[in-house]
């Protein structure tokens, strides 16, 4: 996906989508995908630096799939049909802002610059064996593995997610879903772990290849 920056009309994102995520969030398995936004200027791409702001910046590795047909309340028999390709990507998020106010400001705190890495490649989904059970993770180079997990182990799959919105909101070709993530935030961990300049994050999808991405400071 290099450096051009994508232009999509909607970022869906979607949150407590993998059941071991919920259980180290201390939550409840949802009823109903937890959706919210990411701002398009958050989009980046493979090899370029994220910049830091104040606070505490936390990763989250997706699988992010991209709208390739208009699609209007789609059915799970069709939802794969108007999927373009799978990329892998990073919901980066500002754990203060995120979690400030009466109300949780989920969109403004993943929507800096930069965070909403993608890439390093879209690859259609007749490339996948079976594209709704991907290995997918992240580490520090030089470092840790941070997550590691299945698609297969999402709580609403890519068809669901699909069928879910596409009642709600015409999905339009571009449109990208970030379908959530697996254990092993930084958040999370006690103690806790956040990004500091200096470190390279590195997110893997299967069949994808690999998202680099170093961290710099403001």
């Amino acid at each position: 996906m290099g450096t051009s920056r994508p232009r999509p009309a909607q970022i869906f994102a979607v949150g407590l989508n993998y059941r071991d995520h919920i259980a180290e969030s201390k939550l409840d398995v949802p009823a109903e995908p937890a959706v919210f936004t990411k701002f398009p200027t958050s989009l980046t791409g493979h090899e370029t630096a994220v910049t830091l702001p104040d606070g505490l910046v936390d990763w989250e590795t997706e699988l992010v799939v991209v709208i390739g047909r208009h699609c209007h309340r789609a059915t799970r028999e069709t939802a794969w049909s108007h999927v373009a390709g799978l990329t892998v990507g990073q919901d980066l998020s500002e754990r203060r802002l995120q979690l400030s106010g009466p109300a949780p400001q989920f969109s403004l705190g993943k929507s800096y610059p930069g965070f909403a890495p993608l890439g390093p490649e879209l690859v259609s989904t007749d490339e996948f064996a079976d594209p709704d059970d991907l290995e997918l993770g992240c580490r520090l180079e030089g470092g840790e593995v941070l997550q590691k997990s299945r698609t297969s182990e999402m709580v609403f799959d890519v068809p669901e997610l699909v069928t879910r919105l596409s009642a709600v909101c015409p999905l339009l070709p571009g449109d990208l879903v970030f379908t959530g993530t697996p254990a092993g935030v930084g958040g999370a961990r006690t103690p806790q772990k956040f990004l500091a300049p200096g470190d390279v994050l590195v997110t893997w999808l299967e069949g994808v290849g690999t998202l680099r991405n170093p961290m710099v400071a403001r």
